[in-house]
This record gives C-alpha cells, structure tokens and sequence, in this order.
C-alpha cells in the first residue's frame, strides 16, 4: 500500500525521519511531499528541502521524495493514492490535525488520514524549536541531521 507523508520538512527533522521510516515499514511505500507553500516565508527553498531528503533517505526502497503545490487531496489522487499519513506529537497536534483529516475525506472522493505518534525520544522535536536552538549556536544533534543542523547554522548565524 502507496501513502503519502507530506509536510513543509523545513527543515526535515529526527521526528520527520522517524514517521517516513516507521509509515515505510506498516505501508510499505511512501512518497515523501514536500509542499511548495508561497504563503509561507521558509528558512530553506523547496529545492534544497528536496536535496536533505533525498541526501538523507538515499536509494532506500519503498520511499520517493517529490514535491507539490495546491491541495494535497489533488496530489493525492494524480499520485494514484488514497492514504496519508501525519504525525502527532501531542493533542494540540491532533486538534490541529483533525479538521484537515475530516475535510481531507469528504472533499471529492475523499482521502483517509492515518495518525502515527512520535516516538517517545521525538516528542520535543520541532521544526521551530531546531531553529530556535541553531540561533544560538544549540547542539541540533537532537532535532536534525548533521548535514541539515550545519545548513541551519550557516543560515541562522550559529557558530559551527
């Protein structure tokens, strides 16, 4: 079974990593889509998000890294599938999160949203507080990749 696991992954964290992989091994396949939000100021272009995932996931079987814009129902579809996937760290994630599944599955013909919950060594982790940390020169080894934290800091003003 095909899902999708989509999000802005700006910038892809352990958390990110951990879902991709976890979502790979219950479904079997995922296609990781990073959205092209114009709304959205961004710490990495789309292009670079595209080249740490790809970078960070290599060959691995089972996972496709792409990208999107417009309504991730439509991608959805024109990508020949049925189901997401999210990630949940907490019930303010999940509140957060349940509108979109529920307009998710009744817009058109519908797509189903599964929830996976971060493990228990990811809970902290976010986009916002990765970037917080490489502010101040932090050690990112909890949030992000090395080569990821590295970009972070030379974007962010942190000392290497």
């Amino acid at each position: 079974m095909k899902v999708i696991y989509a999000g802005s992954f700006d910038p892809v964290t352990n958390g990110h990593l951990d879902i991709i992989h976890r979502a790979r091994n219950i479904f079997g396949e995922v296609i990781v889509a990073v959205l092209k939000n114009t709304r959205k100021t961004s710490l990495f272009s789309v292009e670079e998000r595209l080249e740490f995932l790809k970078t960070l996931l290599g060959e691995e079987e089972g996972i496709e890294v792409d990208a999107f814009e417009g309504l991730l129902v439509d991608y959805a579809r024109e990508k020949d599938c049925s189901t997401i996937v999210r990630g949940l760290r907490s019930a303010d994630d999940y509140l957060s999160e349940y509108s979109l599944a529920m307009a998710n599955m009744h817009y058109k013909d519908g797509v189903e949203t599964v929830f996976l919950l971060a493990s228990n060594e990811h809970l902290f982790v976010s986009s916002t507080l990765a970037k917080e940390v490489a502010t101040f020169d932090g050690d990112l080894s909890l949030f992000v990749p090395d080569i990821v934290g590295q970009a972070m800091k030379k974007k962010l003003g942190g000392k290497l």
